[in-house]
Formats: C-alpha cells, sequence, structure tokens
C-alpha cells in the first residue's frame, strides 16, 4: 500500500450523472462478478444442465422481484418500474432460446452459455446509435451475472452492509447494486463508464447521491483510504484535494444549497423573461410514471412524449388500447396543460418486439416516421390512440425525422384516415388537435416555409439537427467533440425554421439538450422560440434563468451571434449574458 498521504491533488474528469459534492475516504470495489471459466458437459449432462438453468431463471427472477419490491417501497413505483426490464431480459426468448442451443448442440456449461450469450447481446445494444438503446446494455448485464451467480453459487455483489461513509469507486455499479446501496454510508459514488442515460445514473439521481461516470480507467488509479471530493455538479473526482480546494468547493457547496431553496420557490411562477416575454418551459418524458415529477419541476405540460418505452418494455408492440390508456393517463394527470407526443422514434436497427434489422448505418437507414409509413399496421393504431387520448386533455401530436414535403402529407393521410374512422365508429377525440412535426434533419428547415403550411407547430430536436447538419455521430468519441449545437450552420438553420414559422403563423419549441442548457438559453430566446422542453430536473434553472433574462438583450446578442464564424464564439456570447444575469447558476454569487 502506498504513502497516500504523499500524493497530491490529482483531478479526473467525468460526466456529471448526479448532482451534490461529497468529500470522504474512497472505497474501490470491484464488479463482484464471479469467474467463468469455458468447460464442456457431456451429451449425458445436457438435461440436468437445462434443469439447472430453468431452476436458476426462476430463482433470479424472485431476487429481482424482491428487488423490486425495496425499491417501490423506498423510492417509489416509477423507479421500481426499471426492473421490469430486468425480467423481461429474463424472459426474452432469443436469449433464452441462444442459451438453450450453446448448452444443448455446443456442449458449453450453463454459467458459460449464459456468458457468452449475454457478451453478443450487450455488445450488440453497446453498437446501435441511439444512447439510450446503447446504455441498455448495462441491464443485461446486471441480469446476466446476476443469473451466473445464482448458477455457480458465488458472492453477489452487496453494497448494503458498509460500516462507514466512503465514496464508491468501481469499473461500474449496476442498477441493482445502485438501488441497494445504504444512502447513510454511500456519500457518493465514481464509475469507470456509464452514461447520463443509464438506469444507474437515473437510480443516482433519485437516491440523491452525487456521481460522476464515464471516468475511464480511474478505478484502477485510485486506493481505498485515499480521500477525495466527487463534484456530481461539474463531473470530477478531486483525489487527495488540497486544503484550498475543499475550501472552494465547500462556498460552492453552500451556495448551491442556497440556490436550490431559491428554485423551489419559483416551482409555480410562470416563465416571464425580466421585460415581460412569455414563454412556455415544458418538459420531456418517457412513461405516464413521470407526470408528478413533471409536476413537481415546474414545467408546463410536456413538450415532448418519447412513445418508445411503451414499444421497448414488452417483447411484443402495444397495441391500440395499451397505447391509449397511458395517453390518456398522462393527459388527464396534466389537463389543461398541453402534452405533445412524438410517434414512434425508433432507429431501424431495431423495431418494436425486438425484431433487429440489418442496416449498416441506422441514423441514416429506415427509422422513425420511414418505419411509420412503410408499415401502417404499427403506425394507425398509435395514431388511432393518440386521437381518442385528445378527448381527455390538452393533446398535441408530433411526428418525427420529417424530411420532405411528401413525407410529411403521407402522414397527415393516415391521420385523416383514422380521424373518419373513429367518426364512423362514433368515438371521441378533438377534431382541433394541434398537429406538428420534428425538425431534426438540415431539409426539413431549409423546406420550412412549405412545411409549415402543413402544421400547427415546430419542434427543434437540436440533438440531431447538429448530428446530421455537420455529419458528427455524437456517441463516437473520435468525433463527439465536433457534435457543437452553437455551429454557426446549426444557428442559422434554426432561424430559419423560426422564421418560415413566424410567417405562417405557427410556434417553435425546442425539445433537444440545449432547451435544458443555461448556456445556450438566452441563443435560444434570442433566435426566437416561443418553448423549451427539457429533463424536468433542469427547469428550475432554466425557469430561474429566463426570469432574469432580457429577451430584448437575448434578441440582440442572437442577431451577434448569426454574424460569428466559430461555434466557440456563439457559445461565449451565449454564456457570457447567461452567467451575467444568473451567475448562481454557474458557480458565482
Amino acid at each position: 500500500m502506498p504513502d497516500l498521504t504523499s500524493i497530491g491533488e490529482r483531478p479526473f474528469a467525468g460526466v456529471a450523472a448526479s448532482g451534490g459534492v461529497a468529500h470522504g475516504k474512497i472505497l474501490r470495489v470491484g464488479t463482484g462478478h464471479p469467474e467463468v471459466h469455458r468447460r464442456e458437459i457431456e451429451p449425458s449432462e445436457v438435461e440436468e444442465e437445462l434443469s439447472q438453468l430453468r431452476a436458476a431463471l426462476v430463482e433470479t427472477r424472485q431476487q429481482i422481484r424482491e428487488i423490486q419490491k425495496r425499491v417501490s417501497s423506498a423510492l417509489g413505483a416509477k423507479e421500481a418500474a426499471i426492473f421490469d426490464a430486468h425480467v423481461l431480459v429474463l424472459e426474452d426468448p432469443t436469449l433464452i432460446e441462444e442459451v438453450t442451443r450453446a448448452i444443448r448442440d455446443e456442449h458449453h456449461c450453463a454459467e458459460y452459455a449464459v456468458q457468452a450469450v449475454a457478451h453478443r447481446f450487450s455488445a450488440a445494444l453497446e453498437g446501435l446509435q441511439d444512447p439510450y438503446l446503447s446504455e441498455r446494455a448495462a441491464d443485461v448485464r446486471d441480469v446476466t451475472q446476476r443469473l451466473i451467480v445464482t448458477l455457480v453459487g458465488g458472492p453477489s455483489c452487496d453494497l448494503a452492509q458498509l460500516t462507514e461513509p466512503v465514496i464508491l469507486v468501481a469499473p461500474d455499479l449496476t442498477p441493482s447494486a445502485t438501488a441497494l446501496l445504504d444512502r447513510t454510508k454511500v456519500l457518493g459514488f465514481a464509475t469507470d463508464s456509464g452514461g447520463l442515460t443509464s438506469h444507474t445514473a437515473i437510480m443516482a439521481r433519485k437516491l440523491r447521491i452525487p456521481a460522476v461516470v464515464g471516468l475511464g480507467d480511474v478505478s484502477r488509479r485510485v486506493h481505498t483510504g485515499e480521500h477525495a471530493l466527487l463534484d456530481g455538479h461539474g463531473g470530477q473526482l478531486i483525489v487527495n484535494p488540497t486544503d484550498g480546494t475543499l475550501f472552494r468547493f465547500g462556498q460552492i457547496r453552500e451556495r448551491r444549497a442556497a440556490l436550490e431553496v431559491r428554485l423551489k420557490d419559483l416551482r409555480d411562477q410562470p416563465a416571464v423573461t425580466f421585460d415581460g416575454s412569455r414563454l412556455i418551459l415544458a418538459a420531456n418524458i418517457d412513461e405516464p410514471a413521470e407526470t408528478a415529477t413533471v409536476r413537481d419541476s415546474g414545467a408546463e405540460g410536456v413538450g415532448l412524449f418519447r412513445t418508445e418505452f411503451l414499444f421497448l418494455k414488452s417483447s411484443d408492440a402495444p397495441d391500440e388500447e395499451q397505447q391509449y390508456a397511458a395517453y390518456r393517463t398522462v393527459a388527464e394527470n396534466l389537463a389543461p396543460a398541453p402534452v405533445v407526443i412524438r410517434t414512434l422514434d425508433l432507429g431501424g436497427d431495431k423495431l418494436p418486439g425486438g425484431v433487429p434489422v440489418s442496416e449498416q448505418n441506422p441514423f441514416l437507414g429506415w427509422r422513425a416516421i420511414r418505419i411509420c409509413l412503410s408499415e401502417p399496421e404499427l403506425f394507425r393504431p398509435q395514431l388511432r390512440a393518440i386521437l381518442r387520448a385528445s378527448a381527455h386533455g390538452n393533446v398535441k401530436l408530433m411526428y418525427p425525422m420529417i424530411s420532405s414535403v411528401d413525407e410529411l402529407l403521407a402522414a397527415n393521410e393516415q391521420l385523416n384516415r383514422c380521424r373518419e374512422e373513429l367518426q364512423r365508429a362514433g368515438v371521441a377525440f378533438n377534431p382541433k388537435m394541434e398537429v406538428g412535426m420534428m425538425v431534426e434533419v438540415p431539409s426539413a428547415a431549409l423546406i420550412a416555409h412549405e412545411l409549415a403550411a402543413h402544421v400547427d407547430f415546430f419542434s427543434l430536436g437540436t440533438n440531431d439537427l447538429t448530428q446530421y447538419t455537420l455529419a458528427v455521430d455524437r456517441l463516437n468519441q473520435r468525433v463527439a467533440a465536433l457534435h457543437t449545437p452553437t455551429h454557426p450552420a446549426v444557428v442559422r438553420l434554426i432561424r430559419m425554421t423560426v422564421e418560415a414559422a413566424r410567417t405562417h403563423g405557427r410556434w417553435v419549441g425546442v425539445c433537444g439538450e440545449t432547451a435544458g442548457d443555461p448556456a445556450v438559453i438566452p441563443l435560444l430566446v434570442g433566435l426566437g422560440v416561443d418553448e423549451l422542453s427539457a429533463t424536468p430536473s433542469l427547469i428550475p434553472a432554466a425557469k430561474f434563468l429566463l426570469r432574469r433574462l432580457k429577451r430584448s438583450e437575448a434578441t440582440a446578442m442572437a442577431e451577434q451571434a448569426l454574424r460569428c464564424p466559430k461555434a466557440s464564439d456563439v457559445l461565449e456570447l451565449s454564456r457570457s449574458l447567461a452567467s451575467a444575469v444568473a451567475p448562481e447558476l454557474f458557480g458565482g454569487s
């Protein structure tokens, strides 16, 4: 063991996954995974091995349900619902068939067969061009490792019996391990891998445990017993912090606590700029259970209801009645606030029900509205379900990835046919329900004047708009730094979209990550958008900023930004204005 007191301050940068600042001793933990060796079995042993697999599947399912009950009791049904996905992994017929085949045909022992098949499945998920789907690989690893532990009888990773407060540092933490953490002993955690949308990060935010993920190989570069400071706001792990660093972060923690009180006081206040310009602050959600979070955040409805979760949580695509029930729940719970429901936006690499499709480049392939228009039996039940839900609240419908007038007209034609069917059947719906589209590809922005004639609103998906405009895959670490939403080309496409909407009397929202980024919000306001829709946790800070910002100043700044040649110049202009009016959001006072 090295002399830890002689080592100077060492900062490590990662991804801020859950806010908060923690200071304490490091406890370095491993994965807790048992060692699995390749072992061949005799043909006469196959049936016994399959019997052990079936028994382990039943026992593992019981373990997961028990974890789910404990999480539901401690955190609520929404967080416990994460483990429904874990049960679905265990019940995945493709996975079970592949494991069974490896045992029966290749004569592998059960634990090795599970590990080999799980590795293929998780690797395939990580390779998908979608952050939400690729990070579900962690769920596959979590469940299959638990299954292997059950098969071999080894110890599971148990972090619920810690004896002193620590900052956990690990290669990764599974969602089930995170859910069972002793919150009185875990000050925070830092992991080599992971991202903002992983279930582990989601659990950390709900548990209010500071967390930094994506730190590379930090678990191999620190030692148990070293002191560290974990900055869950800025995404840093600082090992052996100096007194000066501790003092600085102590001040930051105090200011942050004071700010949180002020943000709570704004919950029921409108998003009105300092000079009286009214905007709408809405929330992005994935499932009906999140409506309480929307209200608690102070959001004014939902600007993006991603319906993909309904299709991914089951091995079969949800039918019209299942979708109607989900959409109606959200509409009724939030009425009269608006709820914008986006039609299916899955990539062509995986269809509802888990059916794989060979796509060399899913981002440029068969996805979103393209799938829906070519598969009307998938599209039309969703359209009818959304229409029916519109009778129970302020529902709006939105198409993803429209790139041409032809696509938009074809989608509207399907919608009109569904209206006629419901009308003939005497089923209630709102005949004046607003219909809009995402502006995510450059072609849509370039022909926004033509598209605006056929919709009621535009919603800018700045993540994809940036990606398609700059030809940058933001999940590819080699080029991710080039994914800059303040690039002059992206800024000008946003302005073109807003101007086209104004000409036709349409409103424009933004539902990409920039909508919740305080450094970029002044730019979006200055470019003329009417609505910002972000993750619920980001709503309070966005409202705090908007109520201190003058739209007139933001407009003047945006005009200047439109003349800037570099993305960094645009970002600096917007960030400078934001930090001048709301320094508290940027570590100032």
